[in-house]
C-alpha cells in the first residue's frame, strides 16, 4: 500500500480532545486532556479517523522565532505498520515548510532512526526519570517564584518565547511554581504522575536542593525530563533514588534561529519542548 492509500488526513479540532487523550493513553503517556487542549488550540493536529474512531495523530506546535515543536505521532495498536505515522509527521513538516518553521522534536530510541533520515539532526539528548513514591512524610512546599520571572528564564534557557504555553501550565489547578535561591521549576498535574519542568538553576546544587524540596512536599509519583549534559544533576537524582525511564534524542529539521543563553536542568516534557 502506498503512503498515500488509505483514510485521508484531517486536521482535528477542540472537539477531538477527548479522543486523543484516548490514544495517548493507550500508550501510557502522562498527558492530560487539557494538555491535548493547548495543541488544539495553539498549534495543528492532524488525525487519521476509520469511521468514526480516531486511530493516529501528529501535532506541530509554533513557539517564536519561526520554530515549532513536532509531537503527539501516536498510532493505536491495531493499525500500526500501515504508514499512518509516516503520512500524518508529513503533513506536520510541510505545514512548517510552507509557513518558513524550524521543526523540533524529541525522539525516542527507534524515533531517531526514523527522523534521521528525514532530514533531523541530533543536538542534545534528555533522561526522563520517574520518583516512585517520595520516601519522607510529606514537608512544606518550597517558596513559590512568579510567572513573570518563569518565563523570563524559560526564554533564556531555549530562546523562544513560550508564554502562552507557560501561561496555560500555571493556570491550571494543582500547578505551581516553586523556587529556592537561584532556582526555579514549574510542577503540573499528568495523568498517571505530577510532572516537574522546566527548571532552570544557577548550578546543579541548586537544581538538586529544589527538586529534593519539591519531592519531600508531594505525596504521589513524579517525573521528570532531566537534560542529561547537566551530569552532576542527572548523578544526583539517581543517588537519590529516581529511576531512569528511557532518554530521548533532541532533533532539529531546519536552521538554529534562536540562541540560548543558559542550559535548563529538565524540560517542560518531550512533547512541548
Amino acid at each position: 500500500m502506498a503512503a498515500t492509500d488509505g483514510p485521508p488526513v484531517v486536521k482535528l479540532g477542540p472537539e477531538d480532545a477527548m479522543a486523543g487523550l484516548v490514544l495517548s493513553t493507550e500508550a501510557r503517556w502522562n498527558q492530560t486532556e487539557e494538555d491535548w487542549r493547548i495543541f488544539l488550540r495553539d498549534g495543528v493536529v492532524f488525525g487519521i479517523r476509520t469511521g468514526v474512531l480516531l486511530v493516529a495523530t501528529a501535532a506541530l506546535l509554533p513557539y517564536s522565532g519561526n520554530n515549532a515543536w513536532v509531537s503527539m505521532v501516536l498510532v493505536t495498536s491495531g493499525h500500526r505498520r500501515r504508514g499512518l505515522a509516516t503520512r500524518l509527521v508529513g503533513a506536520c513538516l510541510d505545514t512548517a515548510r510552507r509557513n518558513g518553521l524550524t521543526s523540533w522534536l524529541d525522539a525516542t530510541a527507534d524515533g531517531v532512526a526514523v527522523y534521521g533520515p528525514l532530514g533531523f539532526t541530533p543536538t542534545m539528548q534528555l533522561r526522563r526519570l520517574k520518583l516512585a513514591k517520595p520516601s519522607q512524610a510529606p514537608a512544606p512546599a518550597p517558596p513559590a517564584a512568579t510567572l513573570d520571572a518563569l518565563r523570563a528564564r524559560d526564554r533564556r534557557a531555549t530562546g523562544f518565547d513560550r508564554s502562552a504555553l507557560l501561561t496555560a501550565f500555571a493556570g491550571r489547578s494543582g500547578s505551581r511554581i516553586a523556587a529556592t535561591r537561584g532556582a526555579m521549576a514549574l510542577i503540573r498535574d499528568g495523568r498517571t504522575a505530577r510532572h516537574i519542568g522546566p527548571l532552570f538553576a544557577d548550578n546543579a546544587a541548586e537544581a538538586l536542593a529544589l527538586v529534593h524540596a519539591i519531592a519531600r512536599s508531594e505525596t504521589g509519583p513524579l517525573l521528570i525530563d532531566a537534560v542529561a549534559p547537566q551530569a552532576a544533576f542527572l548523578e544526583g537524582l539517581t543517588a537519590s533514588g529516581w529511576t531512569i525511564e528511557r532518554p530521548f534524542q533532541r532533533m532539529r529539521l531546519g536552521p538554529a534561529s534562536a540562541g540560548a543563553e543558559e542550559m535548563p536542568f529538565a524540560v517542560a516534557g518531550p512533547e512541548f519542548g
